[in-house]
């Protein structure tokens, strides 16, 4: 198997409800780094498995929507707490639905909230 991966840095805002997590309840801010790693079994007549820019470009928009945003505002976490897993699964389907390459196996996010702790969300596509 291939794969290609790319990383962005982004800084938000979020606080979680319906638990008791200490200063989680409170909103807070994360310096989290989302990356996206992608699958396949193949690659092109160029060497390549997929053209990186199109998932770059997504990715870039991604991070630029959520950078210094209150996570529990936007509509896509509406009513939900805006966890790791929750962010690693939107950028995941995100993805997903730009890729449209039948080479393409699997997409896995991780999302890190700080150098220890991140959570992923992994989708295998071939099956889709």
């Amino acid at each position: 198997m291939y794969q290609v991966a790319v990383r962005r840095d982004f800084v938000a805002q979020h606080f979680l409800f319906g638990g008791d997590w200490g200063s989680e309840n409170k909103l807070h801010s994360h310096h989290y780094r989302v990356e996206v790693c992608i699958e396949g079994r193949g690659v092109d007549e160029h060497g390549f498995l997929l053209d990186i820019t199109k998932i770059d470009a997504l990715i870039n928009e991604k991070v630029a929507y959520l950078n210094d945003k209150n996570l529990n505002d936007l509509p896509e976490f509406a009513g939900l707490n805006p966890s790791m897993e929750r962010l690693a699964n939107y950028f995941c389907l995100s993805i997903i639905k730009i890729i449209g390459d039948p080479a393409i196996s699997k997409v896995m996010v991780k999302i890190w909230e700080d150098e220890n702790v991140w959570a992923s969300y992994q989708q295998d596509i071939s099956c889709i």
